[in-house]
């Protein structure tokens, strides 16, 4: 019953998604395609297989549900197609409770994206820019991030996991020298901006042995008074815990985990076995599709209620969700 109640409790807490990415212009041309976007595989012969995945097939029960149609995936892309795009995306971003988005432009293209004015726009909350690293040339870099907070960026984000992985020592090279700067120039404003961090689990880019983010501790030593927030995590999500749990300047979320796991209320319960409920923040890493907006913000809640309903007083529990959705990334980022 407390879980219940707690969860009941839960729906009335907006949150901050601290990390997010911007909607494709054009929707999904057909079936197939509009399961790609419920997957990190980019070849088409794997999409079929997203339709016999475990958080596929609850997502269209949730959205068959949410949208008043059959529990069906053609019955939800359909409806999805005979919609107005900017209506349906808005229905849903809206229907996810969020009181301000991060938007990371480094993906999609922006040719092929709504703009973060739109976003915002569509969600009905204040969308905030988070400046990608290696979207920076050389000749600019310096001057940018010395700028960025001054520009309206409200963090910076880093991919050097996808360019050779988080180890200096197996890494490339001039990546980590390229990253090294951009961090120096960041702490030498005095004001440093929090660094996000893609760690873990992504699309077939990435060598998941090299993107544990615990091969990242030079870093959060060198660098004590960044905030540095470690993106995704999964299945690295005790490693990142206990870095969480040793350096105050260290925060992690689950992003990309929810909605893509099938079990998120243990994955959960594994962040916060170590983790103080002060480092964990919610995100949903959405991107190209709505549904992901909508499907993380239920996800999330059911968890927290399941891990925190299950350990703490009601009271309690409640404070500690609020913290996770909404009041960690609102002084983190200064929002």
């Amino acid at each position: 019953m407390a879980v219940l109640s707690l969860r009941g409790a839960l729906d009335e807490v907006r949150h901050v998604d601290h990390h997010a990415h911007a909607l494709l212009r054009e929707p999904p041309h057909d079936l197939n395609a509009f399961r790609g976007l419920f997957s990190e595989s980019p070849d088409p012969a794997q999409w079929p297989h997203v339709a016999t995945a475990i958080t596929y097939l609850r997502a269209i029960e949730l959205l068959g549900s949410h949208l008043g149609c059959e529990p069906d995936e053609r019955a939800v892309f359909e409806l999805r197609r005979r919609s107005d795009p900017g209506e349906y995306a808005s229905r849903l971003l809206r229907g996810s409770g969020a009181t301000s988005i991060l938007i990371d432009t480094g993906f999609p293209q922006p040719e092929d994206a709504l703009t973060v004015a739109q976003m915002g726009a569509l969600a009905g909350c204040p969308a905030h820019r988070v400046l990608r690293i290696e979207s920076l040339s050389d000749s600019e870099l310096s001057g940018r991030i010395a700028g960025a907070r001054g520009d309206g960026f409200v963090a910076l984000k880093t991919i050097v996991a996808y360019r050779g992985g988080l180890d200096p020592e197996t890494g490339d090279p001039a990546t980590h020298d390229r990253l090294n700067r951009a961090l120096e120039v960041n702490r030498d404003t005095g004001e440093p901006l929090p660094v996000q961090v893609h760690t873990g689990f992504g699309d077939p880019d990435l060598l998941l042995a090299r993107a544990d983010p615990s091969l990242l501790k030079p870093l959060i030593e060198r660098f004590a008074q960044t905030p540095f927030v470690l993106l995704h995590c999964y299945p690295f999500i005790r490693e990142a815990g206990w870095l969480a749990s040793v350096y105050p300047n260290v925060f992690f979320d689950l992003s990309l985990t929810i909605p893509h796991v099938a079990r998120p209320n243990a994955v959960v319960a594994e962040a916060l076995e170590l983790a103080p409920l002060s480092k964990l923040l919610y995100a949903s890493d959405a991107v190209r599709t709505p549904e992901l907006y909508l499907l993380a913000s239920i996800w999330w809640r059911d968890a927290l209620a399941e891990a925190l309903g299950s350990w703490l007083p009601q009271k309690a529990a409640i404070e500690g969700a609020r913290r996770v959705l909404c009041d960690n990334a609102t002084e983190l980022y200064r929002l």
